[in-house]
């Protein structure tokens, strides 16, 4: 679990020096189709797969990595964790990085970094990490609750976008 956490938080901190939200990012729909040949494993990475050692050092510097999204997940998570200040978005990564806030009738102080690395509208595609002011990691059952609120709110967008 440590580990887990300290790859998320190491993700967070290389999201930073991402360029941010913009127009056209790659946030997908869970029932949009994958071609599987462009993402690749679990986390739906898309890169150009060099077959000589030339190919991948010319294209090393200028290979991209894209994540597939998924919509649902990343909405919720906006609206879920909306008390808390947003530092830094990258949705071509799916990293979420909030400042510190106290939830509403709470009285412990959190920041929050979400990770999102897969299309699919699944808890394995959801990745919270909560740290408390004085540095340490939340307890485990409040991450569970805020990974479980997510969740539940972005099935209920899932539900009311397949009504209208």
């Amino acid at each position: 679990m440590t580990s887990r956490i300290a790859a998320i938080c190491l993700m967070a901190l290389l999201a930073g020096c991402g360029q941010g939200l913009s127009i056209g990012s790659p946030v997908a729909d869970a029932d949009t189709p994958v071609d599987s040949d462009i993402l690749r494993s679990r986390g739906g990475i898309q890169d150009n797969n060099p077959t000589t050692i030339g190919e991948a050092l010319r294209a090393g510097r200028n290979q991209e990595r894209i994540v597939a999204v998924n919509k649902y997940l990343w909405s919720a998570s906006i609206e879920v964790l909306d008390f808390l200040p947003i530092q830094s978005v990258d949705p071509f990564t799916g990293v979420i990085i909030t400042g510190y806030g106290t939830p509403p009738g709470g009285g412990t102080a959190y920041r929050a970094t979400v990770l999102i690395d897969d299309p699919a509208l699944d808890a394995r595609s959801l990745n919270v990490a909560l740290q408390t002011r004085n540095g340490r990691a939340a307890s485990a059952s409040a991450v569970r609750a805020v990974e479980d609120a997510i969740l539940t709110r972005a099935r209920q967008l899932r539900i009311g976008a397949d009504s209208l």
